[in-house]
């Protein structure tokens, strides 16, 4: 990230990277239909008594949420499922000045993954089945985690999701070492000190989760003293949300450039931009869609999302004066983790996979930063509107370079805009390009050799005309080139006005 920072040193007053929002699952080993039916036999009963006994314990675990509300004198409500609970339940603990402790139960019918009876060839039989039930969402405001919730399905096989924030954790932890901060939602605007503050968020996955995450299905589940004795949850992370903060000096630091972000971010990010950012590579084993929208209308401001299948990363500012680059992982096995794993049938060290085991928490956060990281990088070559005008005029004279002159360049020629398209593509700014990765990219690649020698010359004398402007330079020993920082800021202004602004004049002369 030295490079953005290094281009906005003047606004930024520090960064943090660390967890948001995580969600855990935890699972029972009774979750299939044969570790059910067992569960029934280990309790003296046949499967048609399924629906009394889950009954039965379904009132258990209503009577436990009752007596654990009463005993603390906190409310127990229900609610209709589509209503954002985290801010109701944050809303309720702000009206009763709750800052530690039970906050608030809220009841919510929700599908769910559990069992039916159905007939079998000599005797009933459990198959899974997605039906409703009651779902129970305990909040509470924890001394080390902050506002967080735990949801258990009333019905069997009993999974429970555990909700926390990366944030919420890291703002107690500063707490406790005195160091100074100011927050807003879930974002820090300012942090006294952000070296030290970032030793402690790199602690957050070091955290013994499957002791703390058990611990805290015990309060909220009653039957592992007795039905579900000896049984352990296996915990993995569904959902995690891991951030950078670009913390800037005030709002007015950040919304110029960030309006050229938003633009750049969407106009010159192409597919394979996204899934080098997240990684990945283009290639013929991939499968999948990979999307970039942009939302204007967003509170506060806007944001822009990549979206790669299930997982994305999205740039947004919080407040106006932090800008946050957002990793999302929903489907880690698009990742690899290295481990023991089995090919050609033997068991082997290599790079596998990655499963949603909470055990593979440093992974997520070691993709996750990478991919903020270059992201940011990719960023740092988004200038401030002004600084381009002059250099923009400039090219638009004719230049004399080793007694040889060189044509200017056309922002509204549909060629030359293609041109420096091509050359602003996202994944050139990590490795440059060649020529022949510039050809692709203007003109359907010919099949006769001697047409492809005169595409290359012609391609040859373009990348010579954008060197003459002081657009590109070569990467010393290598056949590549690079885009300098003058040219970023001249081409990313040159791209904006060809793609938002000349349309707009021309609608309007029209």
């Amino acid at each position: 990230m030295d490079s953005f920072v290094d281009q906005f040193s003047d606004r930024i007053t520090g960064i943090i990277s660390c967890f948001d929002r995580i969600l855990f699952k935890g699972y029972l080993p009774i979750g299939w239909s044969d570790a059910m039916e067992s569960l029934l036999g280990r309790n003296g009963l046949l499967i048609k008594d399924f629906g009394k006994f889950v009954e039965k314990q379904s009132g258990r675990l209503k009577a436990h949420a009752e007596a654990m509300v009463q005993k603390q004198g906190r409310p127990i409500e229900y609610v209709n499922g589509r209503m954002r609970k985290d801010d109701y339940a944050a809303e309720i603990a702000e009206r009763d000045g709750i800052n530690c402790g039970l906050v608030c139960v809220l009841r919510v019918v929700e599908p769910c993954q559990s069992f039916k009876v159905v007939p079998g060839e000599k005797r009933p039989k459990l198959v899974n089945a997605t039906r409703k039930c009651l779902c129970y969402y305990f909040y509470f405001i924890d001394r080390e985690f902050g506002l967080m919730h735990i949801r258990i399905q009333s019905w069997f096989p009993l999974v429970i999701q555990v909700c926390l924030n990366g944030h919420e954790w890291l703002a107690r932890k500063l707490d406790r070492h005195g160091i100074e901060y100011r927050k807003q939602d879930n974002a820090f605007v300012w942090i006294s000190d952000c070296r030290r503050a970032q030793k402690f968020a790199d602690r957050f996955e070091k955290t013994n989760w499957p002791r703390v995450l058990s611990t805290l299905a015990r309060r909220i589940n009653p039957l592992l003293k007795d039905v579900l004795a000896g049984m352990d949850y296996y915990w993995v992370m569904d959902q995690a949300e891991y951030a950078t903060d670009v913390m800037f000096r005030d709002a007015e630091a950040l919304k110029a450039p960030y309006e050229e972000m938003l633009k750049y971010a969407t106009l010159c990010f192409s597919a394979e931009d996204v899934l080098t950012f997240l990684g990945r590579k283009m290639n013929g084993n991939f499968q999948g869609e990979v999307l970039t929208d942009m939302k204007k209308k967003r509170y506060p401001g806007a944001r822009v999302k990549h979206r790669m299948k299930q997982n994305w990363i999205k740039m947004y500012d919080k407040f106006g004066c932090v800008l946050r680059i957002e990793t999302v992982i929903n489907n880690p096995r698009e990742f690899k983790v290295r481990r023991s794993g089995v090919r050609r049938g033997e068991v082997v060290m290599g790079w596998f996979p990655m499963a949603k085991g909470v055990a593979n928490m440093p992974r997520y956060r070691d993709i996750c930063l990478a991919a903020n990281r270059r992201y940011l990088e990719a960023l740092s070559k988004v200038a401030d509107p002004g600084d381009s005008k002059e250099q923009m005029r400039r090219i638009g004279r004719r230049v004399r370079v080793n007694n040889r002159s060189h044509r200017p360049l056309n922002p509204a020629s549909a060629d030359d805009v293609n041109l420096l398209a091509a050359v602003m593509r996202g994944e050139h700014s990590i490795q440059g390009f060649r020529n022949a990765d510039i050809r692709v990219q203007i003109s359907a690649e010919p099949s006769d050799p001697a047409e492809q020698r005169r595409q290359s010359q012609r391609v040859g004398r373009l990348l010579k005309l954008l060197h003459a402007h002081q657009l590109i330079a070569k990467i010393p020993r290598s056949r590549r080139w690079r885009v300098t920082k003058n040219g970023y800021a001249v081409l990313t202004t040159i791209l904006i006005h060809h793609h938002d602004k000349y349309p707009t004049t021309h609608a309007q002369a029209a």
